[in-house]
């Protein structure tokens, strides 16, 4: 009776929760819808510009962004629902930690923009895989890179976002799951099928004001709940569900806060944050993230010198220090709100509130939305998840099809002209909504506790390799195309084999026994991920010393000590034969496109039929020569990294001041403001509060 009663009691809890937001006031239906049509007029606004009949106007906005709207695009494109919904419910579970990864990416933001940019920048390329064709030759590894990075963004940047963003949507709106991600995903085509990467920056802009705005009015509104930071710490460390379960393992009790919640780096042996496991595993990863995955780097490649390019750097890493204050706390104060939803572990009662028996942590972002934000506010938090999901897939969406059609469709077709290459990358933008609606069935039947676990693992399990390999081309002229190929399949095949051990013995709920092998349950994925890098290295090393070396022409701007080189590389010529016979006659001068005053016919004239289809493919007929002349002079221009001393010394004072707030921030963030006694007297509270029970995993449902 006691446990039915209890059950009963949680779930009149959730509806009483919800029970103010089932129907929308009109002010919460006109904050949305503002902000659809914002994010719509953006989109076609971009559709206007010029250069978009261009692959570097499509696919990296003309090379002509200043440094604001790329920094602010890379924090929006990081920032996804994801981070909403995992992030905060990351931190209802287990405090503070998570926050590790943001200050990281701080630091390694800088060394995207001082270190790996220049040499992208300086070698003319488009995308990563693009760079390892320069950098080594042959296709096999930038073909392998190509389709991993496209397999990846489907099946987990895609599908973590939509799941993240089906949970906001049910929780928050009530609307059926289909008709929902359907119509954000439409949305989020529309948006950007027709003006590429500009349509994505200028959207990023006015995205990220939307999530600051609105996390910075529910952190303020959270901590007023609660009584202040002070007084958060302390009741985060008392709260606890009404039903609670003994650990068999180590006697603890299931459902209480961390002893450590308060500290971001954790001890070395048995937390779930150890601090040498995040330095050395966790920072590979992160390197893959922000270094050398394509939807990154190819938003600071649209800037429009490398000072623009190292300022977005600098910028997001400013921004990057919000995180942790306008996601994570929010999160804990859910918890602390919301003890008996947010933070159950009774399988039972889980799975009434949010259909999820290991836990609903995952809830905390949408319950403190809903619990606290008055009308109107509440309209503008959901504009500001509908803007973190949008900005995500705009991000992925863009960068894939500009992968899929220059380092694949491209090798295929090398006869392909530029009109024909912007049409497939459009096409192919299509083929990945239809393919993200087809696995959303499969995101249905994943648990969403073990999904965002998975998405840290499989980075774990599959980025060090890429990460390493990248970092041994830009900065080791000795490494060849061998030794970077057999390094990779090295740490693809004992990547897969973790992983595929990890999915077999599944780690169990707090309350059940551990019985999982040693070499599965000892050995953190954080530890494992530095193995893997140390290991892949090696086999890089190795190899390539006992092959031939990399021809001389091959190192010519395709390495940090040598990005200045004004050499001429042998390969050149074969970037001239890649274009079309359009493009070739505009560069030989066999048309003249340049006189004052001149206004260019090139060709019958059309009918309006065909230009509008002219104008949503971003073909131009009518000055299109002389951008792509201005273009290609531009991005000359941009190869010989030009810079003034004034602007290194801004930049680089910037960079000094960032990477010293993340050393300060992981030092002051790692020092737990209790002392043990103090935690011993809160749990105490904590336990008095709670009926704690054993658990029996045959009840379990």
């Amino acid at each position: 009776l006691i446990l039915l009663d209890s059950l009963l009691q949680e779930i009149q809890i959730r509806k009483q929760t919800m029970a103010g937001f089932t129907s929308l006031s009109n002010s919460d239906i006109a904050a949305v819808v503002v902000y659809f049509v914002l994010v719509f007029g953006i989109g076609l606004w971009s559709m206007f510009r010029p250069n978009r009949d261009t692959i570097e106007g499509y696919f990296l906005a003309g090379k002509y962004m200043f440094w604001l709207p790329v920094g602010a695009s890379l924090f929006a494109s990081n920032i996804g629902s994801e981070h909403f919904i995992g992030l905060a419910g990351t931190g209802a579970a287990s405090g503070l930690g998570v926050a590790a990864f943001e200050f990281n990416a701080l630091i390694l933001l800088q060394l995207l923009g001082f270190v790996f940019l220049p040499v992208f920048i300086a070698s003319k390329v488009r995308t990563l895989p693009e760079y390892m064709n320069k950098r080594f030759g042959g296709n096999r590894i930038s073909t392998y890179l190509a389709v991993l990075s496209m397999i990846l963004y489907i099946f987990t940047k895609i599908s973590v976002d939509l799941y993240s963003g089906a949970i906001f949507i049910q929780q928050a709106l009530d609307w059926n799951l289909y008709i929902s991600i359907v119509a954000l995903l439409g949305m989020t085509c529309l948006c950007t099928l027709g003006g590429g990467l500009a349509a994505v920056i200028y959207i990023d802009v006015v995205q990220v004001a939307i999530m600051l705005g609105g996390s910075s009015i529910l952190l303020y509104r959270g901590l007023n709940a609660v009584g202040g930071w002070t007084e958060l710490q302390k009741k985060y460390m008392m709260s606890a569900p009404n039903v609670t379960y003994w650990n068999p393992d180590n006697t603890s009790v299931c459902g209480l806060s961390r002893p450590d919640a308060w500290t971001i780096l954790r001890e070395a042996a048995h937390s779930d944050m150890p601090w040498p496991g995040f330095i050395m595993g966790q920072t590979p990863a992160s390197i893959w993230y922000w270094c050398a995955d394509q939807m990154m780097v190819q938003k600071a490649l649209s800037a429009k010198s490398l000072s623009d390019a190292q300022g977005a750097t600098i910028f997001t890493g400013w921004l990057k220090i919000l995180p942790m204050f306008l996601i994570v706390v929010p999160g804990m104060i859910s918890k602390v709100l919301y003890p008996d939803t947010v933070g159950c572990v009774d399988p039972d009662i889980c799975k009434a509130v949010c259909g999820n028996p290991v836990s609903c942590s995952n809830t905390a972002y949408p319950a403190i939305v809903l619990g606290i934000m008055p009308e109107g506010l509440r309209g503008i938090m959901i504009a500001v998840m509908l803007a973190a999901l949008m900005s995500d897939l705009t991000s992925i969406f863009n960068s894939a099809s500009t992968l899929f059609t220059i380092d694949i469709y491209k090798k295929i077709r090398r006869s392909a002209s530029t009109n024909e290459l912007l049409l497939v990358g459009r096409v192919f933008i299509l083929l990945l909504v239809v393919i993200s609606i087809g696995w959303i069935p499969i995101i249905q039947e994943m648990q969403g506790g073990q999904l965002y676990i998975y998405i840290q693992s499989v980075a774990a399990y599959l980025s060090p390799p890429i990460a390493v390999v990248y970092c041994l081309a830009i900065s080791w002229a000795r490494i060849n195309e061998r030794g970077a190929f057999w390094g990779l399949m090295y740490g693809l095949l004992v990547g897969l084999l973790r992983m595929i051990l990890d999915f077999t013995f599944k780690e169990p709920t707090c309350m059940e026994m551990d019985t999982r092998p040693i070499y599965v349950r000892k050995v953190h994925y954080m530890y494992f991920a530095a193995f893997l890098f140390v290991s892949t290295a090696a086999v890089s090393v190795m190899v390539s010393f006992l092959s031939e070396p990399t021809p001389e022409y091959m190192l010519v701007r395709t390495t940090f000590f040598t990005r200045k080189d004004t050499r001429t590389r042998d390969d050149d010529e074969e970037e001239e034969e890649d274009m079309d016979e359009h493009e070739m006659k505009c560069l030989k001068g066999e048309e003249e496109l340049l006189k004052d005053g001149d206004i260019v016919e090139d060709g019958p004239s059309v009918g309006y039929g065909r230009r509008l289809l002219d104008w949503l493919g971003g073909v131009e007929r009518k000055d299109g020569n002389r951008h792509h002349l201005e273009l290609r002079g531009h991005i000359q221009e941009l190869t010989a990294l030009p810079q003034t001393n004034l602007q290194k010394g801004i930049l680089y004072t910037n960079m000094f001041i960032i990477m010293s707030i993340a050393v300060g921030f992981y030092v002051g963030f790692s020092i737990n403001p209790f002392t043990e006694h103090q935690i011993n007297q809160m749990f105490n509270v904590a336990r008095n509060n709670s009926i704690i029970k054993i658990f029996h995993s045959e009840s379990r449902s």
